[in-house]
């Protein structure tokens, strides 16, 4: 089947969409007055002129069928990506069968799409001959590592020291002193080329002004900080696994390996933290054969959406290989054997009281973990004060919200989907509450994005 034959929901466009802003403007251009000489291939192209602001209209191709897609180019001078033209010409083909109309593709989107996948096929190739070039020098390599180690070492001890000395002069001190003793303190950590310390640190300056009962959040993030610098500076007496996790949250990722599983994965959410210096998207697959749930990430600079998107509630085959580490749900996406498609595959979902129970266990292998996934099943969203939580429609359990998940639009998507009736919820779920991201109604409804 060709990807004409796929045709997405707006709700799976708006997902690939970097920001809020662009989803409010790629919505507008999503009709087809702004837009001329509009056309689409059997073969997975879409192309149109979006008329703008100045006398020459932007000209938008889109190639669905691109193995790591879809990929996009318009002549317009934004840095977003994709940008509003390309939002709004995917939605205008969403709409339905004739909207964007079938014929030959012009020589201007017809040379950008064959110069893409001539640069992809000839990327496969050298691919596969590096693959067999003589390796990098090993005893380099072993040197760089050995030097990095010491200089993380040296990290961890001194900020061995400075917890000592917090915890000696009492947690008061924290409040006192302010932010810029803990972001010090992280520059250190970066300097030591641990950026998982660092990221840890920085998050301990916010604690103090978190708000009541934040001496206890403190006392308890530091603990967790103090673990981790032990179990680096006594790896070598850990267990392979529980060592392999402890490098990665410290920073030193490593690579994925292993044999790659290949199966058919539903891409459950898809969302992006941004920092002053990265754009970080986070995307959860959910196995149909396998029934495991792993998590590809992709970055982008600060300010720039990451390339990878996959819409979310759409399903393709594909290899994945996981990524190092005991209780570890990392995976590095590989080689994608058809395009994504609708599906009616969904994740088995458990109660709130199993959720949290996970959520437990989890925490047996990788004591800094946040949040797992889960699915939850047959569960109401309902308020609670001045909260809100997932109650059991069978049961007397619930879940309560994130704070983070209170403020977003999300939650009133959730309520309006749920309409007081049970529905099937998939997020993470942590100490700090349940995270939803995506939902589906009772029966062989689509997917609805809440993030």
């Amino acid at each position: 089947m060709t990807q004409q034959g796929v045709r997405w929901t707006a709700d799976q466009v708006l997902a690939l969409a970097p920001d809020t802003a662009s989803r409010r403007a790629g919505s507008k251009l999503g009709t087809a007055g702004p837009w001329s000489e509009t056309g689409s291939s059997d073969e997975g192209t879409l192309w149109g002129l979006c008329r703008g602001s100045g006398s020459t209209p932007y000209q938008t191709v889109i190639d669905i069928a691109d193995s790591t897609g879809p990929a996009y180019t318009c002549s317009c001078p934004s840095r977003k990506f994709p940008c509003k033209h390309t939002l709004g010409l995917l939605l205008l083909w969403a709409g339905g069968e004739g909207t964007v109309p079938r014929g030959p593709v012009p020589d201007w989107a017809g040379r950008w799409t064959k110069g893409r996948r001539e640069r992809a096929a000839a990327n496969r190739t050298t691919g596969g001959a590096s693959g067999t070039a003589s390796p990098a020098d090993p005893e380099a390599a072993r040197r760089r590592a050995e030097r990095r180690a010491a200089r993380i070492t040296a990290g961890a001890g001194e900020l061995e020291r400075r917890l000592a000395d917090l915890l000696r002069g009492g947690l008061a001190a924290a409040e006192q002193a302010g932010y810029g003793m803990w972001e010090e303190t992280a520059a250190r950590m970066a300097d030591a080329q641990a950026p998982g310390l660092a990221t840890r640190v920085r998050e301990l300056g916010a604690i103090p002004a978190s708000g009541p009962g934040w001496p206890v959040r403190l006392l308890e993030e530091c603990a967790l900080l103090h673990l981790l610098d032990q179990g680096w500076l006594r790896r070598e007496s850990l267990p392979d696994g529980l060592a392999a996790t402890v490098r990665s949250r410290v920073g030193l990722t490593g690579s994925a390996g292993g044999p790659p599983l290949r199966d058919r994965w539903l891409v459950l959410a898809q969302y992006d933290t941004v920092d002053s210096r990265l754009t970080t998207r986070r995307i959860w697959l959910y196995g149909a054969e396998s029934g495991r749930t792993v998590r590809v990430l992709s970055y982008g600079p600060a300010g720039r959406a990451p390339e990878l998107t996959l819409p979310v509630g759409l399903a393709f085959e594909a290899e994945v290989s996981a990524y190092p580490g005991t209780g570890q749900l990392r995976a590095a996406l590989g080689e994608r054997f058809t395009l994504p498609a609708p599906t009616r595959t969904r994740p088995p979902g458990v109660s709130t009281l199993r959720a949290a129970t996970r959520y437990g266990e989890a925490l047996r292998d990788d004591p800094w973990l946040d949040a797992c996934p889960v699915t939850l099943s047959r569960v109401i969203p309902t308020p609670d004060g001045d909260t809100w939580q997932l109650a059991d429609a069978e049961g007397d359990s619930a879940l309560p919200l994130t704070p983070s998940a209170l403020s977003r639009p999300g939650l009133w998507r959730l309520a309006a989907l749920s309409g007081g009736a049970p529905v099937t919820v998939f997020g993470e779920c942590g100490h700090r509450g349940f995270a939803p991201l995506t939902a589906w109604p009772e029966g062989t409804g689509e997917a609805v994005r809440l993030c």
